[in-house]
């Protein structure tokens, strides 16, 4: 049977893994939400998706695995059901609340979200329509573009179609991906048809854009409407190539080719610029708990939208904790206003 609850601490489940590309991610991400998630006010219960998709109960992100986990859908479970050695019995574990510490597919997107509103389970960071609208770039684009927040000219491929009148170089990009998964520079024609296959790999809908000239710079959001908290500025100093960091072999230790510059070595009006965009932005598509906003910084001094993510990373390199932990908000206390959010909610 699953141990009692810890008199009075907040039962928290927290969900890591997960079947998309960026699992690897996610599991660093959860291994710093265990070393800074308070053990006087909360309880974890690890749930650890494999990237075949399989749901196990376990001991924390490198913790032992104790059984088959299940979301319930039936609201007066309010938790998951977890099985041990009985391969038969599932036991149920009401939780109070839970932290998704998933990016990209199936985390990010809307789908967990769903599965979590089906189970009336109170859960941390945005809901279902924000996080779908922010992970189709398309579509988040129109949704800028609509608030009178400039984004690359984009063209969307969803078959063979032949594309013509390209300036390049251009960048081709999976429409629903993250941390550059899929990602391709493009310098000319000859070059368009193995980016396509590659960000195919990812998903059929593929984004071709303009390279936009630009410093990119970014801007971390913490809270629900009206009530925000916005993080320092950040600035990715690039050596050469594109941003790619997760996608390195030990970016613990350093990238290939970028540093993170917090905060930006930008001027204050810039700055400003910035922090009101991702204001404005997280705004427009309805985001709660937490999200961040990437731009780029022209030499004009205008802005221009890269992406929003709606489940930023949490590792020890990540860009989210570094522009909190600069504007004095650790991620301990990031934690604590994520769960009391969702708590409120």
């Amino acid at each position: 049977m699953p141990e009692l609850r810890k008199r009075g601490a907040v039962k928290v489940g927290i969900l890591f893994g997960g079947a998309s590309e960026e699992h690897a991610v996610s599991v660093k991400s959860a291994r710093e939400v265990a070393k800074h998630l308070d053990p006087a006010k909360y309880e974890p219960v690890w749930v650890r998706i494999t990237p075949d998709g399989a749901w196990r109960w376990c001991d924390g992100p490198d913790g032992d695995d104790r059984g088959p986990a299940v979301l319930s859908p039936d609201r007066g479970d309010h938790g998951i059901l977890v099985g041990g050695r009985d391969p038969v019995r599932l036991d149920p574990v009401r939780l109070d609340v839970v932290l998704p510490v998933l990016h990209g597919r199936f985390g990010e997107d809307g789908a967990i979200q769903g599965l979590l509103e089906l189970s009336g389970i109170p859960y941390a960071g945005c809901d279902v329509p924000s996080s779908a609208l922010a992970m189709d770039k398309s579509l988040a684009y129109t949704i800028a573009r609509a608030e009178g927040i400039a984004t690359p000219d984009f063209r969307v491929l969803t078959d063979d179609e032949k594309l013509d009148g390209l300036t390049y170089p251009v960048f081709v990009k999976p429409a629903r991906s993250g941390s550059s998964f899929g990602v391709s520079k493009v310098e000319h024609p000859g070059e368009l048809p193995d980016a396509v296959r590659a960000a195919r790999r990812f998903d059929p809908k593929v984004l071709v854009e303009e390279a936009v000239a630009g410093r990119e710079v970014g801007c971390a959001v913490l809270g629900n409407d009206p009530d925000l908290i916005v993080g320092e500025v950040d600035r990715v100093a690039l050596t050469h190539g594109f941003f790619r960091i997760h996608q390195e072999a030990t970016p613990e230790t350093g990238s290939e080719n970028s540093a993170f510059v917090v905060p930006a070595d930008i001027s204050d009006v810039s700055r400003a610029l910035v922090r009101q965009t991702a204001t404005t932005l997280y705004r427009a598509f309805g985001c709660r708990g937490l999200a961040r906003v990437d731009l780029f910084l022209t030499d004009a001094g205008t802005v221009v939208l890269n992406e929003v993510n709606t489940l930023p990373g949490l590792t020890s390199y990540s860009r989210y904790p570094r522009m909190m932990a600069a504007a004095g908000v650790p991620l301990p206390v990031v934690l604590d206003r994520l769960i009391a959010l969702a708590l409120g909610r």
